[in-house]
């Protein structure tokens, strides 16, 4: 799990910034691309918000954790091996999903579009085979149902604990799910309009943000990592999780600029 600043502002900002991150999760990007594209003929307005809708009905579960935990923070505490554990489960994951989405990237067909990969969607796909607003929401909740998210949304209740009662915890609560509803809403705006144009375009964009995923999976969990090898690099590192966090979402708006670039010059070819 994360290490959490102590000044309010700071933790706020890194709150909203991890929102960002997780919305970016292979799992989120793998689940909203399969519920655009289910909507995308049917219902084209539909399919543009499935991104916005699943990340609110994930948001309200991680609101609900923290609203749970804050009340019982006097009387339980988070044990320590959770955050170890934690940790390295999460390592785990991004290792497996950015393996998972490169492989994707280079053996794709190159006359189609690139899919994420996720763990979660392969288990509960038919999910993805829904056309309602509130089933949308649904599957997003469901997701939330995880290790990371849980402990995620519990560590966030206990940092606000020590500024006040509930509201602390509610407003870390909104933060992290505007964060998530600003990476998973693009998401499903840039899937539907990849799918209306279906041209050299959506080929090269698709391929480009795969592989955008797939490093920036890899290169977080290559430094969850190092942090646990190298006692210099963990020392270095405390204090800073809102620059990195920054920093990561500087890569990936980057490399969705670079796409659009490059789209444009492919079409221009």
């Amino acid at each position: 799990m994360e290490t959490l600043p102590q000044d309010w502002i700071a933790l706020a900002s890194l709150v909203f910034v991890l929102g960002m991150k997780h919305g970016f999760d292979a799992d989120h990007l793998a689940t909203i691309d399969g519920l655009t594209r289910y909507n995308a003929r049917s219902n084209p307005a539909l399919a543009r918000l499935c991104g916005a809708l699943f990340s609110l009905g994930h948001g309200s579960v991680v609101l609900a954790i923290a609203l749970l935990v804050c009340t019982l923070a006097g009387k339980w505490k988070v044990p320590e091996w959770m955050a170890v554990f934690g940790a390295w489960v999460s390592i785990a994951f991004l290792l497996t999903l950015g393996a998972a989405n490169l492989n994707a990237v280079l053996r794709a067909d190159p006359a189609h579009l690139v899919q994420p990969v996720g763990f979660k969607g392969k288990f509960l796909g038919r999910l993805q085979h829904t056309t309602h607003p509130i089933l949308i929401a649904l599957v997003g909740a469901l997701f939330a149902l995880s290790f990371d998210t849980l402990s995620q949304a519990a560590l966030f209740a206990f940092s606000a604990t020590q500024y006040g009662g509930w509201e602390h915890a509610l407003t870390l609560g909104l933060l992290f799910m505007l964060g998530m509803l600003v990476t998973d809403g693009i998401n499903g705006l840039w899937i539907s309009r990849l799918i209306r144009r279906a041209d050299q375009t959506a080929l090269v964009a698709s391929r480009v943000m795969g592989l955008v995923v797939s490093g920036v999976s890899l290169l977080v969990a290559s430094f969850g990592i190092a942090k646990f090898v190298s006692p210099e690099i963990d020392a270095w590192s405390a204090g800073k999780e809102l620059v990195f966090g920054c920093l990561l979402m500087a890569i990936i708006a980057g490399s969705y600029f670079y796409a659009v670039r490059l789209t444009r010059r492919a079409v221009l070819v």
